[in-house]
């Protein structure tokens, strides 16, 4: 059975270690488009091509060595200070 595309997106956000507000802003600029998804909110096709095409590239460029789990401001200091 094929996952919906919120499922898709919260697996993303748990790999990405991503909050769901940066993945809104950075993939389609709506920092409330996964909590409008979560409400029952359907998106168009093209909405979906840009989420699936933003997910599919930050995993190539992961792959790539080139970004690293993003995590919000207050984690990053977190594991900054730790070092």
């Amino acid at each position: 059975m094929e996952r919906t595309l919120l499922q898709r997106i919260d697996a993303f956000l748990q790999e990405s270690s991503m909050p769901p507000t940066v993945f809104g802003r950075a993939a389609v600029r709506d920092p409330k488009l996964v909590s409008d998804l979560r409400a029952g909110r359907e998106p168009g096709g093209l909405l979906i091509c840009r989420l699936e095409h933003f997910m599919s590239m930050w995993r190539t460029e992961r792959h790539a060595g080139r970004v690293a789990p993003q995590g919000d401001r207050r984690t990053r200091s977190f594991r900054q200070s730790a070092k």
